[in-house]
């Protein structure tokens, strides 16, 4: 590190936390700050990446470097629900009658003999029962799993640990959409796996953009969100689905696909078309209730025995109780029931948020529980995250989403399962309201 550079981010970093730099201002272009200052271009670049890294500002596409604040903007995206608030960033659908359908299904387990029956350990003739049960619930007139092909985990989040860790070595390189599912990022970095985002656009990563990337180094695998996309609400068209598959066959690289929210659809995964090729993990936990925390992955024949191991040694094993209450649930049509309605209800939401938003720029699939806000100009996503948490409503901004730091679009996710109709209604017409603002005009302590 040398001496300007140290001096200009200890500058820089003590201006912030004096407020003589406020947040929200935007700093210059890089060129500019360099030309100003006397320095190298190289060096200019360098005192931004530090003040990027220590959380000081943060980068937004096209829009250029803003002063976040004295200390980091946001805490990680949050594995629990906000207490006190509106709560717009869990993203855990939830009716007010699946206690009451799953209570139903589930009562038999007030004799001893059923409950003993379902905390029994999970011998391999459960998990035999368990694929038969799950291959005839996820089959479909488009996608027929193979019972066989059926592995089981202790959530979503542990089967894309499994799968990422049977696919990527220590220090390999997985491709990821450029905005994707969070926790991916944290997986990654515990299994010690580089992620390489890649360019998007309205239907999803773009094929030359992924071959590109593979050809700067060699790709290990793909995690994909081809069906509901989280945040975007994407679905891959057909066009698109055939040209990835023809790419990862010609480039010898498999996908994690992620079909969490593929519930709200009947889009099939693109393992109907590339079993070979394709992972799918899937979980029961937004289709059901976050308690029925049972992952799935549905393995090419070939893998099944390697991912059966990772997920043994890496203790992502599904416990008995919860696998014994998800296949009661998948087998007595309490699932089915479930989803039907969970699809009716986010359909009811996405015209709440179509009606209490109507003025803005916003990206949903009309079947999605989670909509992507594109923010008016004046107000930046982590300004209006903490201005709508000072208003009782708790929101994710876009960079909680992106791979490659200070690189995320000027928007926020709000995620819309978690508040009753009455309270989301109402939140996102405050919401409304704060966004014909102007961002100065809500800056007041509590």
């Amino acid at each position: 590190m040398t001496a300007s550079y140290a001096v200009l981010v200890d500058e820089l970093a003590g201006a912030i936390a004096s407020g003589q730099l406020k947040a929200g201002e935007r700093l210059p272009p890089q060129r500019q700050f360099a030309y100003e200052r006397g320095i190298a271009a190289s060096t200019a670049a360098r005192v931004y990446a530090e003040l990027l890294r220590r959380g000081l500002v943060v980068g937004e596409v096209g829009r250029g470097t803003f002063i976040a604040g004295p200390e980091a903007p946001l805490p990680p995206l949050r594995a629990e629900p906000f207490e006190g608030r509106t709560d717009l960033e869990f993203n855990f659908p939830t009716l007010p009658d699946q206690a009451a359908l799953i209570a139903r299904s589930l009562s038999s387990w007030q004799r001893p003999e059923a409950l003993g029956a379902a905390l029994a350990p999970v011998t391999e003739r459960r998990l035999v029962e368990a694929s038969r049960v799950s291959a005839g619930f996820f089959a479909t007139g488009r996608w027929r799993p193979r019972a066989e092909g059926f592995l089981f985990a202790g959530s979503g989040r542990q089967a894309v640990a499994a799968a990422m860790s049977a696919l990527v070595p220590v220090g390999g390189r997985l491709a990821v959409e450029a905005v994707t599912y969070p926790m991916v990022k944290g997986i990654a970095a515990r299994l010690g796996v580089t992620l390489v985002p890649i360019a998007m656009d309205g239907e999803g990563i773009r094929p030359e953009a992924l071959a590109k990337a593979h050809r700067a180094g060699a790709l290990n695998a793909v995690y994909l969100q081809p069906v509901m996309h989280n945040p975007l609400g994407h679905t891959m068209s057909e066009p698109r689905r055939e040209e990835i598959i023809r790419l990862v066959r010609k480039l010898d690289i498999m996908i994690v696909e992620d079909l969490v929210y593929g519930f709200l659809t009947d889009v099939p995964p693109l393992a109907a078309q590339a079993e070979e090729r394709t992972i799918v993990v899937d979980s029961l936990s937004k289709r059901l209730a976050p308690g029925i925390a049972v992952g799935f992955l549905q393995v090419p024949v070939s893998l099944r025995e390697r991912l059966a191991v990772v997920v043994r040694t890496g203790a992502w094993s599904v416990t008995s109780l919860a696998l014994a209450a998800g296949m009661r649930l998948l087998a007595d049509g309490t699932a089915a029931e479930i989803t039907r309605r969970k699809r009716s209800d986010a359909a009811t939401r996405q015209a709440i948020v179509a009606e209490c938003l109507a003025p803005h720029r916003i990206e949903a699939d009309p079947r999605s529980y989670h909509v992507w806000l594109h923010l008016p100009d004046g107000w930046r996503a982590e300004t209006l995250t903490a201005a709508a948490a000072r208003a009782g409503i708790a929101i994710t901004p876009a960079s909680n989403f992106a791979v490659a730091p200070g690189h995320s679009p000027n928007a926020v996710r709000l995620a819309l399962g978690h508040p009753s109709h009455e309270e989301l209604r109402a939140a996102l017409t405050r919401l409304n309201a704060l966004l014909a603002s102007r961002p100065e005009e809500t800056d007041v302590t509590e």
